[in-house]
């Protein structure tokens, strides 16, 4: 028996974006390993976003100035995953203005927060700063973020993963944004009259 469009279940749509611009930066790798755990979840298509390769205007920051494939990639998105690196306890400038270059695009939308640090709190710190940030955008936070600390020692110089209690932590924090997805996304639906 041939399956209808129908019965088959509905692809999520959850990019990944690299949340700095610094030279030499370890979130990176990061990402792109996120990306390969979304690419690998049945039924879940990804694309990495980076902010380097935003056209982002510097001198005006309100919204409606948004690189048009960053609007368009998250208007479509059912979900996001934020790679993020702590800079100094909190998180890049540059991410809070392309954040804030959208606005309708975020509603009711699940975010997972990946934080990465040289150092052995991975990130916490931002974490923490970044989370009324993301509520106030209108995007549902998931409760499990997924903390990279020494990302430099975490993974080798070709991107390939090297620290053994990252994919089960990645696993939950995938499970988890997943969850919230489907759940949001009911909710997102026109009410039937």
């Amino acid at each position: 028996m041939i399956e209808s469009e129908r019965d088959q279940p509905e692809r999520v749509r959850i990019p990944v974006l690299i949340g700095t611009v610094r030279k030499g930066r370890q979130s990176g790798k990061v990402a792109r390993w996120m990306q390969s755990i979304l690419e690998g979840a049945p039924n879940v298509s990804t694309e990495l976003i980076d902010l380097r390769d935003l056209n982002l205007v510097l001198d005006d920051s309100r919204r409606g100035t948004a690189d048009p494939r960053f609007e368009a990639s998250v208007d479509r998105a059912d979900g996001l995953v934020l790679v993020v690196p702590e800079y100094n306890g909190s998180y890049p400038g540059l991410l809070k203005h392309a954040l804030d270059t959208l606005l309708a695009q975020y509603a009711r939308k699940s975010v997972g927060l990946v934080t990465v640090s040289a150092g052995g709190l991975g990130g916490a710190r931002l974490a923490a700063t970044m989370l009324p940030v993301l509520r106030d955008l209108g995007l549902v936070v998931i409760k499990r973020d997924l903390l990279v600390s020494r990302a430099g020692e975490a993974f080798d110089e070709g991107g390939e993963l090297v620290d053994g209690r990252l994919p089960t932590r990645a696993d939950r924090f995938v499970e988890e944004l997943l969850w919230m997805k489907r759940t949001l996304k009911a909710g997102r639906q026109p009410e039937e009259v």
